[in-house]
């Protein structure tokens, strides 16, 4: 039997983020409503002694069954380019081998913000390998930097944010990407209340940044932070932060209905045929209201806000299914990112 030490990191992904869009370069300012859900990306790093000094660090990503070496001094971006990126920002211990293992129960492409979820957490446990640490403010904006600056991507703030602070969050960016977060902080009797009425449904296709974000945002032009629709998402997020407050579902129903026709106003395809009949399935079990996750397109999950009936909630998430979509287990995650250290014993 041999004992490894391993050091462990966990970080929730992102569900209704009311005012998404608006945390963009090109929105230039904006208000995000949004919340950090389980199920949690998991990052487990086993340290032992390197017995190839160029290609001590393994990464294994057990949601794609694929295993692979990297020296951490010359990485080529070929086949996980995020989680390369991420090895090779971080400081790596040059005496030392690790093995990463990287793990999600979310489905990928769930439009619910798990890559930035990864990148967080990957980078929480890098970190803990030497002195010092980042507070959850700096591993978000260092995970948003590796998509934007490392790989070129587009890429909004909001995602790393949640899965960092974790909990309801209130996101004021000032200035793309300087912000500031709150937490929203309310009873434990509304808390659980929102988190029995919530259900997450995925459409079974995973999102991607398609051709028509690319329109949406050549659409909105050199002004995009005085577009009417980008000032109805700011103001959206406001009202989904004061009806959380006050405990108001009816409101935050509202405002997650409006957010999504203003998804629809961006573009048509933003809010795709199958999230369409996610959500007349749902009105129809008296749903309150009903969030496109993410940007929107052709892929992805949709958030639903039930009317406080669990029964009516369970009939409709099995009507669903039998129309080929799939209810996530989720539940509200109190806690952003979180590091520590353990062991694993071996034969």
């Amino acid at each position: 039997m041999g004992v490894h030490k391993v050091h462990n990191a966990v970080a929730p992904i992102r569900i209704c983020d009311i005012g998404g869009w608006t945390d963009t370069w090109f929105a230039g300012f904006g208000s995000i409503f949004n919340i950090a859900v389980y199920p949690y990306v998991e990052v487990q790093i086993r340290i032992s002694e390197p017995t190839d000094e160029h290609k001590r660090v393994t990464l294994n990503l057990e949601n794609f069954g694929d295993t692979y070496k990297v020296n951490p001094e010359d990485i080529d971006y070929d086949k996980h380019p995020l989680i390369e990126a991420a090895v090779d920002v971080m400081e790596i211990p040059r005496e030392m081998a690790f093995h990463i293992n990287i793990y999600s129960s979310a489905p990928p492409g769930a439009s619910a913000g798990t890559s930035a979820a990864v990148s967080v957490a990957l980078i929480g446990a890098l970190d803990s390998l030497t002195a010092g640490r980042l507070t959850p403010h700096e591993t978000a904006m260092l995970a948003h930097s590796l998509e934007t600056e490392k790989l070129g991507l587009q890429c909004g703030i909001q995602d790393q944010l949640c899965s960092a602070y974790g909990g309801i969050n209130f996101i004021e960016m000032h200035s793309f990407p300087r912000a500031s977060v709150s937490s929203i902080l309310i009873p434990n009797d509304i808390w659980w209340e929102l988190e029995r009425r919530l259900a997450v449904v995925y459409i079974g296709v995973p999102h991607s940044s398609s051709a028509v974000h690319q329109m949406v945002i050549a659409d909105l032009g050199q002004d995009a932070c005085n577009d009417e629709r980008m000032i109805a998402m700011r103001k959206l997020a406001h009202q989904a932060k004061d009806a959380v407050y006050e405990g108001n579902f009816v409101q935050l129903g509202a405002a997650m209905d409006a957010n999504s026709q203003v998804q629809r106003e961006l573009h048509k395809e933003l809010v795709c045929a199958a999230f369409e009949e996610i959500i007349e399935v749902a009105k129809e079990f008296g749903a309150l209201g009903c969030k496109v996750n993410g940007a929107g397109g052709d892929g992805g999950s949709l958030t639903i806000l039930t009317n406080g009936d669990s029964a009516q909630k369970r009939v409709m998430l099995k009507e669903l299914g039998k129309c080929g979509y799939q209810s996530l287990d989720m539940y509200l995650s109190r806690y952003g990112i979180r590091v520590w250290q353990g062991s694993v014993l071996s034969a």
